[in-house]
């Protein structure tokens, strides 16, 4: 399992407003189609800022590890 990366401020931010999102989605179903609400395009949001802060970090490391040689 890949580690999770430290999230800037502004990752956090963005983050909470997709996870609010996908809470008021869930809210305004209306449960009769059995509760299954469209929020895969939320999800890939959050992954994708993920990912880029995973890929920001690991950047910072390599930069940092060739600076230490």
């Amino acid at each position: 399992m890949a580690r999770e990366p430290k999230l800037t401020t502004g990752e956090k931010a963005k983050v909470a407003w997709y996870v609010a999102r996908m809470a008021k989605r869930g809210l305004a179903d209306d449960r009769l189609t059995g509760g299954r609400v469209h929020q895969r395009d939320l999800e890939r949001k959050v992954e994708r800022v993920i990912e880029q802060a995973r890929t920001r970090e690991e950047q910072r490391d390599a930069k940092n590890n060739r600076r230490r040689k």
